[in-house]
């Protein structure tokens, strides 16, 4: 970026920005002056959508007030607390390995379920930091999904905020459910990537402002559940009274920020507001378009390639499927990209949850995804493409590189995210989501050494 001290290490932004001057670049250079911050509204907190519909926009002033890594909170503003919680439900350090961010306080934004873990880590001269967005449900709202935030100085040790930030930035619950009858995030939303765009148009000292592609959903169509397989909304398999009934009815979004906490919606091409609809009856993603991960390919920020999942009906597995553009809003879709493994593979019934990172000394695509075995349990594997368009090959083709173990996420693991971190030994972070005993979720990380990508091993510690 021009002037910007911050850059993300495993998504860098594109010298040029993106080519298209309408919608998000103008609505950030005229600091979303029709836009708020939402305050006004207790179960509505955060920006509404920025719209030509009547009633949609809103005004405020002072939205984008915090810098990137500004740990400021307002007097009166929720503390940040541990990541841990103190009633965890873990025995001991033997069956917690690997969990870095458990549930909040119980009366919290995020107190009865988290996961979808987005983690970028930023560097400046004088130090790093590191962003987690995720989401999370609170035993005030459970039928109800918001995203926050968390940060950290070394990807483990996490503060956390049990409430919605402030105006001045802080920690905790920075966007909720559109309150808009025709929006299609009315439900439930989970982060799916942020990404560090757009610098060269925007007038700021420090250039940056944040995308962030999401899943949102109204809700779920009953009763067309595949004979034989139990079709819940895949992210809470595990959990009691999860949405079993049928199919959530998800599609990506897209929204913007200057700080990573305030953030305003921008309006796709489809009519409920999202980037993508789905496919025409009989195509491969025609039940619904979820987890979003936008990956740059090139440094002019001229063609964007989306990654993201759905159920293919005919063939009873989840795929891949791939969309490309040259402004991140518009989008063409391209097909499928991958589908399921073999008979008797991890991944029998399909991938999902695609996470895509391209390496960046060898410059081809690694994707981390949700293998979804024949009995329903997740497992997490990795692929990996020399253009990211074909040829996805599994890099240890029926076997998974991170599965269940008898500890915290001792009943299904998934949602990956891959963090590409420095120096000779090529080590790579995973993040992903975890469920335990009694569907009780939790974010953990896993570490491999090199770009084998075999296996990952559960986070035990700093060696020295």
């Amino acid at each position: 970026m021009e002037s910007a001290t911050w850059f993300a290490i495993n998504k860098p932004p594109p010298k040029n920005g993106l080519r298209r001057n309408k919608s998000p670049i103008d609505f950030v250079r005229n600091r979303v002056g029709s836009c708020p911050t939402g305050l006004q509204k207790e179960f509505s907190p955060f920006l509404t959508r920025c719209s030509a519909k009547q009633g949609a926009n809103k005004t405020d002033e002072g939205l984008l007030s915090a810098e990137p890594g500004s740990g400021s909170r307002p007097e009166g503003e929720a503390r940040p607390v541990p990541a841990v919680s103190e009633s965890c439900l873990y025995p001991g350090p033997s069956f917690s390995t690997g969990l870095v961010l458990d549930l909040g306080h119980p009366t919290a934004w995020d107190g009865v379920e988290i996961g979808s873990p987005v983690v970028k880590r930023y560097l400046s001269d004088e130090e790093e930091r590191w962003h987690m967005w995720y989401s999370g449900r609170s035993g005030k709202n459970p039928g109800s999904e918001s995203i926050g935030l968390a940060v950290s100085g070394n990807g483990v040790h996490w503060e956390r905020g049990e409430s919605k930030v402030g105006p001045a930035g802080g920690v905790g619950m920075v966007m909720s459910c559109s309150q808009e009858w025709w929006s299609f995030d009315t439900h439930n939303i989970t982060p799916s990537e942020v990404l560090v765009m757009s610098s060269n148009k925007v007038h700021r000292s420090n250039g940056a402002v944040y995308w962030l592609y999401y899943t949102g959903s109204g809700g779920v169509v009953p009763g067309r559940n595949p004979p034989g397989f139990d079709f819940e909304n895949p992210e809470r398999a595990y959990l009691p009274g999860g949405a079993k009934q049928g199919i959530a009815k998800s599609l990506p979004g897209l929204a913007i920020s200057q700080d990573g906490r305030h953030w305003a919606r921008i309006e796709g091409e489809h009519h409920s507001g999202a980037l993508l609809g789905p496919g025409e009856e009989g195509e491969w993603d025609s039940l619904f378009i979820s987890s979003p991960c936008v990956v740059p390919h090139g440094n002019d920020g001229g063609d964007l390639r989306m990654y993201y999942h759905s159920f293919d009906a005919e063939s009873g597995c989840f795929a891949v499927g791939m969309a490309r553009s040259r402004d991140g809003v518009r989008w063409v879709k391209q097909g499928r990209v991958m589908g399921g493994g073999g008979a008797g593979a991890f991944d029998e019934m399909g991938a999902m949850n695609p996470n895509v990172v391209r390496e960046r000394r060898s410059g081809r695509y690694v994707m981390a995804y949700e293998g979804v075995g024949a009995d329903g349990r997740r497992s997490i594997g990795v692929a990996t493409s020399a253009d990211g368009l074909k040829g996805w090959r599994r890099v240890v083709g029926s076997s998974p590189v991170l599965e269940v173990e008898n500890g915290w996420d001792c009943e299904g693991v998934g949602s990956p995210c891959l963090v590409q971190m420095d120096g000779e030994d090529c080590e790579w972070r995973l993040y992903y989501r975890g469920v335990g005993r009694g569907g009780r979720t939790g974010i953990g990380l896993a570490v491999c050494d090199g770009s084998h990508f075999q296996t990952f091993q559960r986070w035990k510690g700093f060696h020295f």
